[in-house]
């Protein structure tokens, strides 16, 4: 039997499972939420990669390319995110078989099993998923013998408090809140021009909008930028520099630190937001320890968490701190991760218990930070395996992924890194901490980013 899979997102990394699976001779249905293929991308095309292009095609989707026509992007240039609309996404979804697999306007609201419900097991597993979804036009129904969520977390930030939970007042002032990673310096520029703007978070997200704020300072005056960061080593965020195998990495984080050390952008360290009240027609923004930001604005850049609403009625073993798959979690658990990246993982870590339900994508990592889009490409090229019933190609690891060279322990405060993580401690320099921290400042450098 010709097996139908139902995939939930048209991002690059749904797309690249429904080409997996379109070579295995299988059959892709994929349910895109927005109008348009990768609707999420859109909301951050302005953004650059960290990877180039040799490391953003997927290796099926690329066949599917090859036949229409497509120019191969030059493999060493890093796109934005609206390139890789442009030059990747928009051509593979429209102008491949894949064009008509994919069902935009199409979001998902609950999947179950036909004719079982969550406490029912006995026959269970041969029983076909069955998937709601509203289009537009009102509630639709379809059967898929298997099913991919790779529908991501854009849509699920994370909230400004620093318990998990909205700090109080936050959801009063949306009009003066973002989340993510605004365009400072395209279509939201007007909104932040000349303003004094509160940045909230320590990962990438917020480490580029405060230098495109510092950027735009230059340009209009009165443009403040202040990082409210939660922990208490602004250092922690500069990452690895010249020892992080991705350059674009490295080099956001030295050009960061360098604007932190001069001054340009205003540092709040042990900034745990915990009130959002109102003063003047400014956010007066509260820390638990009774200190006060007063800003225009606030972008909250805390990063982001599964959305597990439309999941409910199946039996899914999740982490219960980063709700990821429990057999991945231990690889990405930011609490524990140290050095160098998630080695590649397929599909025995990325099913959750229901059989022939797998999740992919930044979705799979549930709350942790580290997701590639390559790691998504080797997810879906396993899982599209596995599906078929190749186990032996499922199993089988064939990405080879960069080291970072950055050791972290995921925001977790520690005066010193784990023996043996980075080269071990440091042997002289007591403000290093690590022995790749001291080399990397002997030689003129911040620091290798360590924790």
């Amino acid at each position: 039997m010709r097996k139908s899979v139902a995939i939930i997102g048209a991002g690059p990394v749904g797309l690249a499972a429904a080409a997996h699976l379109l070579v295995r001779g299988l059959t892709p249905i994929v349910l895109e939420a927005g109008p348009q293929a990768a609707h999420a991308v859109r909301h951050w095309q302005h953004v650059q990669l960290f990877s180039p292009w040799e490391y953003n095609v997927d290796k099926a989707a690329r066949r599917l390319l090859a036949s229409s026509g497509w120019n191969s992007p030059d493999p060493d240039h890093y796109p934005t995110g609206g390139e890789l609309i442009e030059h990747y996404i928009e051509p593979l979804a429209t102008r491949t078989a894949l064009r008509d697999v994919i069902r935009t306007s199409a979001r998902v609201t609950a999947i179950s099993r036909l004719g079982f419900d969550k406490a029912m097991s006995k026959g269970r597993e041969r029983a076909p998923f069955e998937i709601r979804y509203r289009n537009g036009k009102g509630d639709e129904m379809l059967q898929a013998d298997a099913v991919i969520d790779a529908s991501g977390t854009w849509f699920s930030p994370n909230p400004a408090g620093a318990n998990g939970l909205p700090a109080i007042g936050e959801q009063a002032f949306q009009t003066l809140i973002a989340y993510g990673m605004p365009d400072v310096l395209g279509t939201a520029r007007a909104r932040y021009a000349g303003k004094t703007v509160a940045v909230l978070g320590a990962g990438h997200s917020a480490i580029g909008t405060l230098i495109d704020l510092a950027r735009l300072a230059e340009e209009a005056p009165g443009t403040t930028a202040i990082w409210l960061l939660r922990g208490a080593n602004p250092a922690k965020a500069f990452g690895g520099g010249r020892n992080d195998k991705l350059a674009a990495r490295g080099e956001l984080g030295s050009a960061f630190a360098r604007l932190v050390q001069g001054g340009r952008i205003k540092v709040e360290t042990s900034f745990g937001v915990t009130r959002i009240s109102q003063d003047q027609g400014r956010l007066r923004i509260a820390a638990a320890d009774t200190r006060n930001v007063v800003a225009d604005e606030l972008v909250v850049a805390t990063g982001f968490r599964p959305d597990l609403s439309f999941l409910g009625e199946l039996r899914l073993r999740l982490d219960p701190a980063i709700e990821a798959p429990v057999a991945l979690a231990p690889l990405i658990d930011p609490n524990i991760h140290s050095c160098g990246t998630v080695r590649p993982h397929g599909a025995r870590e990325l099913a959750p218990d229901e059989p022939d339900f797998y999740v992919a994508g930044m979705k799979s990592y549930g709350r942790a930070p580290t997701f590639l889009m390559m790691t998504g490409y080797e997810q879906v090229r396993s899982i599209a395996a596995d599906i078929a019933g190749d186990k032996a190609a499922a199993a089988r690891v064939e990405l080879k992924l960069p080291e970072t060279g950055v050791c972290t322990r995921g925001g977790v405060e520690s005066a010193s890194t784990a023996a043996g993580c980075c080269g071990g401690p440091a042997k002289v320099d007591a403000s290093a901490c690590c022995a790749a921290d001291e080399t990397a400042k002997s030689k003129g450098a911040s620091g290798c980013g360590c924790s």
